[in-house]
């Protein structure tokens, strides 16, 4: 069976950086734009592929998902391509609330 850390692998192995609100929040950035986005927002946690390794950055996502509140989520993120819908840039990894009872 595939572990459910396998799609978060995958995609912080392509990832620009990881970011978490400091609540349930958790995203994969995808581009730069993404990052750039976060660290605007003022998300509590923001880590870049300029500062860590892919395997921080993983290690992160699993600390801040273990200490997230029960709506917690991973999500990867893009930007959106010109004339696209910007929801399209979204792709759940972790399914919202996963995990808990």
């Amino acid at each position: 069976m595939k572990s459910v850390w396998y799609d978060v692998e995958d995609a912080i192995s392509v990832a620009k950086g990881v970011a978490w609100d400091g609540c349930h929040k958790i995203y994969v950035l995808m581009d730069d734009e993404q990052v750039d986005k976060m660290v605007g927002y003022q998300y509590e946690h923001v880590i870049t592929l300029d500062s860590a390794s892919e395997y921080e950055m993983l290690c992160a996502v699993e600390e801040w998902f273990e200490e997230s509140c029960s709506l917690r989520f991973v999500q990867s993120v893009r930007s959106a391509l010109e004339g696209e819908d910007p929801n399209k840039g979204f792709t759940v990894l972790i399914e919202q609330g996963f995990g808990e009872d």
